[in-house]
């Protein structure tokens, strides 16, 4: 089976003490999880997508903009993935198996090409890390889910500024989604 790592939003804006829409600590835990993960990933061959939340200054037209502050603004550190993160994309963002992708939705399948590129390399199974497991996570499980691909969630490597949303939404995956849990 064919598998492919999707690295959701760990970005500074997201994860930094400082960021604008941060996750905190919890988020700032993950950081050796994700890297090795993104890591072991890449160095087997499997594809490993950077699915980046960018947001324009100012847009009153998209519907985050009445529910959170300005978050990953385009061409702010706020949208640098955040710590190692970026020195392993940095590192090895030239290979075949590495793309980064901007999404405008919570879930990196709306509005992006990440369905047809999984399925052009016959991809049947999505590891899913990041932040933030209620929100951009969920989503993208949901679409995953109801596109037809298997799902594996990274409970050490998934976190949300709302701990009561984060733990329902590794119940949802494992209950209603029929997610696996990687080690």
């Amino acid at each position: 089976m064919k598998k492919a790592l999707l690295n959701i939003d760990y970005t500074y804006d997201f994860v930094a003490a400082d960021g604008k829409l941060t996750c905190g600590e919890p988020g700032q835990l993950l950081e050796n999880e994700i890297v090795r993960l993104t890591k072991q990933f890449i160095n087997d061959g499997d594809y490993v997508v950077f699915a980046v939340d960018v947001h324009d200054e100012n847009d009153p037209y998209h519907p985050e903009t009445k529910l959170f502050p300005p978050h990953n603004i385009r061409g702010t550190r706020g949208r640098e993935l955040y710590g190692k993160l970026q020195d392993v994309y940095e590192q090895t963002k030239e290979r075949d198996n590495v793309y980064y992708m901007d999404k405008t939705r919570y879930s990196a399948f709306a509005g992006t090409d990440l369905d047809m590129k999984l399925r052009t390399r016959g991809i049947t199974e999505v590891h899913l890390v990041g932040v933030c497991t209620d929100i951009c996570i969920l989503h993208t499980a949901v679409d995953a889910y109801n596109k037809g691909y298997d799902i594996v969630i990274y409970e050490k490597a998934v976190a949300s500024f709302n701990e009561g949303g984060h733990k329902w939404a590794l119940g949802h995956f494992t209950n209603t989604l029929g997610a696996e849990k990687g080690e």
